[in-house]
């Protein structure tokens, strides 16, 4: 497969690079054991930044409109009944996606419908796995409807992960799959789920953006 580097890793692959191509003239130059520690630390950074804004494509076959897909790559921390208070002021069922550094960061739109509500908020910088990140932290609320059903995804920044970037509107419609954000070195993304879907992963899973099934709503069709 051929590599794919994300939009948003274009500045820090070439800064990384550059402190690569420096450190290896240096290396050749003055051959000490600083050089050589400096040589290993670009290396390290221009590895990580390959692995962490890798962009590899992703495409779900199935015309079931009613499979929910991972809104990210991950492992699944939370499943649980729960009152969301910002938009859908309902009860809900929250599916928690926690993505570490080595993931795949892109964020996808786990139906196919059209955004409804975006609102940005600032906030602190728990750790993404704390039970009140995802009211209290950094973090990016999108509405999505499909049909007569509101999905809500939140973008979560975490203790490392201070970056969250959205690219949708109001008004824009999305394809399952398709990117909408994307967050910078970790965290994690919550969705809001009527309680009447289907759960199709359980905690300690892991979940590929665009690609795993994380639920159903309850009536079968096609797209």
């Amino acid at each position: 497969m051929i590599y794919r580097l994300h939009r948003e890793g274009v500045f820090y692959l070439l800064y990384s690079l550059l402190f690569f191509a420096i450190s290896v003239v240096l290396f050749i130059f003055f051959m000490s054991i600083l050089t050589g520690l400096l040589l290993g630390v670009a290396t390290f950074f221009l590895i990580l930044f390959l692995i962490f804004f890798r962009n590899p494509p992703r495409v779900h076959g199935t015309k079931n409109t009613d499979l929910i897909l991972a809104p990210a790559d991950g492992k699944i921390v939370v499943i649980e009944r729960t009152f969301e208070a910002e938009y859908l002021k309902s009860e809900v069922l929250q599916v928690s996606v926690f993505m570490s550094p080595l993931n795949v960061h892109s964020n996808r739109s786990p139906v196919t419908g059209e955004v409804v509500y975006v609102q940005y908020h600032p906030g602190e910088y728990l750790v993404a796995w704390h039970p009140k990140s995802s009211e209290l932290n950094e973090r990016n609320t999108v509405v999505i409807k499909k049909k007569n059903s509101l999905i809500l995804l939140r973008q979560i920044a975490g203790k490392v992960a201070r970056k969250i970037v959205c690219y949708t509107k109001p008004g824009d419609l999305l394809s399952r799959g398709e990117e909408f954000g994307f967050i910078k070195f970790g965290s994690r993304v919550d969705i809001f789920l009527p309680t009447d879907c289907e759960i199709l992963v359980k905690i300690g899973d892991t979940v590929k953006g665009g690609i795993t099934e994380i639920a159903s709503f309850p009536h079968s069709g096609l797209e």
